[in-house]
């Protein structure tokens, strides 16, 4: 095994390192494994109640009417995410987009968006109108607020019942951490929350950017009251097999208010051709419980190489999970670049290929980003990223099986080491 490693370009100091560190994480990944039998159960279940055969698989084109296996995928999506209907749709090109489509679907000019989570992802700011841009929210009228978590990373319940106003329509939570050291929110945090905002105003609108978290935990924010959850198939649900797409679960209103975003008024949900996909969405789906798992399992792996060696990591080492990121803060921009490095020179795909920052869309800095994957952008996929700005953290995710993770961090240290980076005790 050390010979494969070492053939691979991992060093006997960095190999033996890494053995020492996995020696102490056999409960921890014993209770990933238990989540994700579960998690598996769920999905099959779902599968089964909802009659998926193999016809369910068959191409559609054109306007896809009466497209039996993407009307029973969605069902399956609105069983799992224990929601009224769902909307999972190749069109959707990402989870910006499926935010996207949610939030222009729900709300009208007048109307008030209103993060209680504190500043969203950056790709968000343009299309709410933070940063100005066109086709924003703000063009059309729709104002945002927000309320920032408290500094231990929990909902501050007096400032969101302060900033709950007539024109209020619609409160976004982000589940995960995007780009900020924050803790992510449990789904039993995001219930608490919805439950709290209902109580004040049951018409508003709590609607859950679930990206990374999905299966994650046992639960997901629609048994907990969410009337929409939001994500990407290019993350966790897609289980590294659906090559685009997005989902949104929800109440009945509101996923019909996004169908006819999506497609047209007056067409909705009726039309939308599959393009062949629909048995990489339905696989992917059923290998996803598993496929999380292993992204956890390299999570934590990451987070415990890396505290140790005296970095911040959030979450740290020993912390329950609530999604698949990994963020570790260097303090300086060589860290990141030579931590994405290692990333990429674990890939299957474009492993020669050296990352480098650049001026991505919708970033307010230069970001650098590694994924050498099969499905571009998959996120599910090992992979990293960061700003390059201050506190200069990266942010890894992804694997689509645990060797593979397991080598990808391995990597990313083989790199901080050979530049001198690090010292291994």
């Amino acid at each position: 095994m050390i010979q494969m490693y070492e053939s691979l370009g991992i060093s006997r100091e960095v190999y033996e390192y890494s053995e020492k560190i996995l020696s102490g994480l056999k409960d921890r990944f014993q209770t990933i494994d238990e989540t994700a039998e579960y998690n598996q159960l769920k999905v099959i279940k779902a599968m089964q109640d909802a009659r998926v055969s193999a016809e369910c698989f068959e191409t559609s084109s054109g306007y896809g009417y009466n497209d039996r296996g993407r009307d029973t995928l969605e069902e399956v999506y609105a069983n799992i995410f224990h929601t009224e209907a769902a909307l999972v749709r190749p069109q959707i090109t990402c989870g910006t987009h499926a935010l996207a489509i949610a939030l222009s679907a729900n709300l009208r000019p007048g109307d008030e968006l209103l993060s209680i989570s504190g500043k969203p992802y950056d790709t968000l700011e343009e299309v709410i109108g933070i940063r100005p841009s066109r086709g924003s929210l703000a063009e059309y009228g729709v104002t945002y607020a927000q309320v920032d978590l408290l500094p231990d990373g929990s909902f501050d319940y007096d400032a969101i019942r302060a900033a709950i106003k007539p024109q209020t329509k619609m409160v976004e939570i982000q589940r995960s951490k995007g780009y900020q050291t924050r803790p992510t929110l449990s789904v039993t945090q995001i219930g608490e929350a919805i439950a709290f905002v209902k109580n004040i105003r049951p018409d508003i609108i709590c609607m859950v950017d679930n990206c990374y978290g999905e299966f994650v935990e046992k639960k997901e924010p629609g048994e907990l009251g969410a009337d929409m959850v939001v994500g990407s198939l290019i993350k966790n649900p897609g289980g590294g097999l659906a090559p685009a797409g997005g989902y949104i679960a929800g109440t009945l209103a509101c996923i019909e208010q996004c169908a006819f975003r999506l497609t047209s008024p007056g067409l909705g949900r009726e039309v939308g051709a599959n393009f062949g996909v629909m048995q990489s969405f339905y696989q992917g789906l059923f290998l996803a419980p598993t496929v999380t798992a292993a992204a956890l399992k390299g999570a934590v792996f990451a987070a415990n190489v890396y505290e140790k060696l005296g970095f911040a990591v959030v979450p740290d080492g020993s912390e329950e999970r609530h999604d698949i990121i990994q963020a570790i803060t260097f303090g300086f921009p060589e860290g990141v670049i030579a931590f994405c490095e290692g990333i990429q020179a674990a890939a299957p795909v474009d492993s020669y290929v050296t990352p480098e920052p650049w001026a991505m869309p919708g970033y307010d800095c230069d970001v650098i980003m590694a994924a050498g994957a099969f499905v571009q952008g998959s996120s599910i996929e090992l992979s990293a990223d960061g700003p390059i700005k201050p506190p200069y953290a990266v942010y890894f995710q992804g694997g689509l099986t645990w060797p593979h993770a397991k080598l990808g961090i391995m990597m990313s240290l083989q790199k901080l080491y050979e530049k001198g980076l690090v010292k291994l005790a």
